[in-house]
């Protein structure tokens, strides 16, 4: 039977990482149970201090053991934090000494959502995959330009190291776990019970591009609100140099430090996200709202589209339109 330490962390978390897990976790137990088979998980939650309220006092979570306890763990979780991610990580410093020696005993650990930064702060992740909520992937990289950021993936699972996308998408490293550690049938017991989608491997369809602008370069910003605002148009590298009173050379150099793009890619993501939001709002064709965003080729549209969100725009509009069947309800 594993050992699984969910922490509690201090500051402000979001709780359902936490419960989550304990519930979906607790859940393979029981069918174990059922089945005449002895328990897979051993799930504690473990805290800095016995008792912690999250959101302002709504909730108040009990930790079966403190950090300071004497005792070998096989899984850590590590849920999401709320708010200010900086001070989230300062305030789970007692944290990550303990998540590196029991690593190195032997313990695999594992982020969920946010907590992505928590683990990327142990050191454990750097020059390894890691993937985080796409909300926080700038400021991810940010701070931590040693880990390898794949935003758009849903699982990474390196060297007894894992991390999940966004939001709920922690649930799908659950179940990996799960299958991993007891066994694919029960995997997909428990995504059936919880109507999770157990095959979905990338996020990139819940992105939602916004051109990083947290910068003091004001050249790049304003080449930044050029290209947003003549998505319709052929937007040249030179012309927006040109634009900004800079070579080409220094143009797209200050443009990738401010942005985290290169130009041609910003320019991409700029054209599919006016796309997206055409597929969602409006009744044109594939073909008029790729006119509309300034592409003539039909197969190289589909094709960017798709590496961008990872489904073709038919597969989009099928799934995000707002004429979907709420609207035909009503």
């Amino acid at each position: 039977m594993k050992h699984v330490s969910i922490l509690v962390p201090a500051g402000e978390a979001v709780v359902g990482s936490i419960e989550g897990p304990h519930k979906v976790l607790s859940q393979v137990n029981d069918l174990l149970a059922s089945l005449g088979q002895a328990p897979a998980f051993q799930v504690e939650l473990v805290g800095l201090t016995r008792h912690k309220a999250f959101n302002r006092g709504l909730f108040t979570l009990r930790a079966d053991r403190l950090l300071d306890e004497d005792f070998r763990t096989d899984l850590i979780l590590i849920p999401a934090p709320h708010g200010d991610l900086v001070e989230a990580v300062a305030l789970n410093q007692e944290f990550l000494p303990w998540i590196v020696r029991q690593h190195q005993a032997g313990a695999e650990v594992a982020s969920l959502c946010l907590g992505a930064f928590i683990l990327a702060a142990t050191g454990l992740m750097d020059g390894k995959k890691c993937a985080t909520h796409w909300l926080g992937a700038p400021q991810f990289a940010a701070l931590y330009p040693a880990v390898h950021l794949v935003p758009e993936q849903v699982i990474t699972d390196q060297e007894g190291l894992y991390s999940s996308g966004g939001a709920y998408s922690y649930l799908n490293l659950v179940l990996y776990l799960i299958e991993k550690h007891v066994s694919r049938d029960v995997a997909v017991c428990c995504a059936k019970v919880f109507q999770i989608d157990i095959g979905r491997h990338s996020q990139s369809p819940f992105v939602i591009f916004q051109g990083q602008k947290a910068h003091d370069d004001e050249p790049i910003r304003k080449a930044q609100e050029f290209i947003e605002q003549h998505v319709a148009g052929k937007i040249s590298i030179d012309d927006l140099a040109a634009r900004s009173c800079l070579s080409r050379r220094n143009f797209e150099r200050r443009f990738r430090k401010a942005t985290g793009n290169a130009v041609a890619e910003y320019v991409q993501r700029v054209k599919i996200e006016a796309a997206k939001m055409s597929l969602e709002s409006s009744q044109d064709n594939v073909s008029e709202v790729m006119y509309s965003v300034g592409y003539s080729d039909t197969k190289a549209f589909r094709t960017l589209f798709k590496r961008l969100t990872g489904v073709s725009p038919l597969a989009y509009r099928d799934k995000y339109s707002r004429k979907g069947p709420v609207a035909q309800a009503a």
